[in-house]
């Protein structure tokens, strides 16, 4: 298992990234892959379409706010609904983590007095078309202010170039500023064009260090979709078992209905296992989505956060 380990690390940083997508399998079907979620759908949503499940799902939420249109006392009273929910629902577990943008982490730090995690965009997000002087900068600096999770976005034109080189020494430059901080790696599937460039996309970022590979930033019509989740947690699968090592998954992105939800975490569940279906290895980056799981669950139209 190390030697195998070490030949991966040893292929990536000699370039030899055709190597890399050979052993990991990158010339995916598509028709295939659309076959087999079909089949895990129709073999097993109906049996994770529970409120348990929505009560799980809800505790796996990112509750995000990334708006231009941001204020301090907008993220003061998203804080303060997540340090009352206990209160509000007592029966129900809050939510993973809270996810603003790098000048909002203070705010968050200061007011914030759950356990959850504190996640913060960061690199030069949403397009990460900066300098990667910049990119360190912004993610350290989100770090020391108290984040405790980042996000960040791939350099998606590199990977489409085919420069896999510069995307990955990014990628560990950024794992580096965080620390003890998660590095959660953003594919934007909807901007890769195949299935075979996720998978691609999916293995440099967990040779590179990511704690998650997360599929997209919300800010392109196409986010986070079945086959997206599918072939992200399948690269997981295929990387934890020829590693040992387990990487976490977010979705993120157009998660909107409890339906969605439970879809995704029925392919989550089918691939990856129960292993995997909790707050540390399986996050979905939402906002509306949070509300529309306490509805499902309390069997009332409820408007919370």
């Amino acid at each position: 298992m190390f030697f195998l380990t070490t030949t991966i690390k040893n292929m990536t940083e000699m370039g030899k990234f055709d190597e890399l997508f050979k052993v990991y399998n990158c010339n995916l079907d598509e028709a295939v892959v659309k076959t087999e979620i079909d089949k895990i759908l129709l073999e097993n949503f109906d049996k994770n379409n529970n409120k348990e499940v929505y009560k799980q799902c809800l505790s796996q939420i990112d509750l995000t706010s990334l708006n231009g249109t941001d204020t301090d006392a907008q993220i003061m009273a998203m804080c303060e609904k997540v340090n009352g929910f206990k209160e509000a629902f007592p029966h129900l577990p809050n939510v993973g983590a809270i996810c603003v943008y790098p000048s909002m982490v203070p705010v968050v730090k200061e007011y914030l007095k759950e356990n959850i995690g504190i996640a913060s965009v960061a690199a030069g997000f949403p397009s990460s078309m900066t300098f990667i002087e910049v990119k360190v900068a912004e993610t350290a600096m989100a770090v020391s202010e108290g984040a405790t999770e980042i996000d960040v976005v791939i350099s998606i034109g590199k990977f489409l170039e085919g420069n896999y080189e510069e995307m990955y020494e990014e990628l560990t430059e950024l794992k580096a500023a965080c620390r003890s901080a998660h590095l959660k790696v953003i594919l934007e599937t909807g901007a890769l064009q195949s299935m075979s460039n996720i998978k691609k996309a999916s293995v440099i970022a967990m040779a590179a260090g990511a704690d998650f590979i997360k599929t997209s930033t919300g800010k392109i019509p196409v986010a986070a979709t079945l086959e997206a989740t599918y072939v992200m947690c399948a690269a997981i699968k295929e990387w934890f078992d020829k590693t040992g090592e387990k990487v976490a998954y977010k979705p993120a992105g157009g998660i909107v209905t409890t339906e969605d939800a439970v879809k995704h975490y029925t392919i989550v569940k089918a691939l990856l296992g129960e292993e995997w279906l909790n707050n540390k290895m399986f996050r979905f980056g939402a906002s509306r989505l949070a509300n529309n799981l306490l509805s499902s669950i309390e069997g009332r139209d409820v408007i919370y956060f």
